[in-house]
């Protein structure tokens, strides 16, 4: 059987075209599964809940300013998340808690210790101990982090259920620069309500010392904050970001770019 040049023509290109559909198709798929195997199946498995969109930072009333190395950029988290320093993470064998000092110290110098601190700054219908203006008793919050409505109250196996989380996890911050502060610096980090966030305990205690590659809260609403608050943090005490890192807070700042850093004030 003979073909014409014009149908032979017709067929390659038809041909061409086909190639073409594969190769865009298979692109497609290359890119699925690389959002997949990084942030996707941590999207894919998430329950859809909801919560805060934000936390608290600094009340002037009773909390006193702890001062970092710097001062927190004002303006685009996307734009202080691009002046961040990008490198691998140091070692993470000698980290240790004490190199932040004594935990839940009363770093702001007002009387009371930086836990009660941040429970008053998060709890709604906050009461004391008896005879006490700083020891937190009891109180009530939506969880920002799972975005229930939760009780906190003051036990020995009940305190445990309201944690106060670092935003920017101590040994995520060893590894990334907090080596090089000093010690009074490592303190001031542990302790500045920049990078404290009361959490549900479950909740802290699967974060970890994660990073934003990693874990992200299962309330969608907070993630644009807290991942705002993490570059603020690690600008103010000069820390750095991984790569992969930085792609996964420049993949929720995708979703909010207008979000602005988180100065306290």
């Amino acid at each position: 059987m003979s073909i014409s040049w014009a149908g032979y023509r017709r067929a390659r290109r038809k041909s061409r075209q086909a190639w073409a559909v594969l190769g865009v198709a298979a692109a497609a798929v290359v890119a699925a599964t690389v959002w997949f195997f990084s942030a996707g199946q941590f999207i894919a498995a998430e329950p859809a809940v909801s919560g805060p969109s934000e936390v608290p930072v600094f009340d002037a009333a009773w909390m006193k300013p702890v001062t970092p190395p710097y001062p927190v950029p004002r303006g685009s988290a996307a734009a202080a998340l691009g002046a961040l320093a990008v490198k691998g993470r140091a070692s993470g064998s000698d980290y240790d808690r004490s190199a932040f000092g004594q935990a839940w110290q009363d770093a702001d110098h007002n009387g009371c210790d930086t836990r009660n601190d941040i429970l008053r700054r998060d709890l709604h219908d906050v009461a004391f101990t008896k005879g006490s203006k700083c020891k937190v008793a009891a109180g009530t919050m939506h969880e920002p982090y799972v975005g229930l409505v939760v009780r906190f109250v003051r036990g020995a196996d009940s305190s445990k259920d309201v944690q106060i989380d670092h935003v920017v996890a101590l040994g995520d911050a060893w590894q990334k620069g907090a080596q090089q502060l000093t010690p009074q610096q490592r303190q001031n980090l542990a302790n500045d309500p920049l990078n404290l966030i009361a959490a549900d305990g479950d909740a802290n205690q699967e974060k970890s010392a994660s990073d934003a590659a990693t874990w992200l809260p299962k309330n969608k609403a907070l993630r644009c904050h807290y991942v705002a608050r993490q570059i603020s943090v690690k600008a103010a005490y000069g820390l750095w970001v991984t790569q992969p890192e930085k792609d996964a807070m420049a993949r929720v700042l995708a979703s909010c770019p207008q979000q602005q850093t988180v100065v306290p004030g």
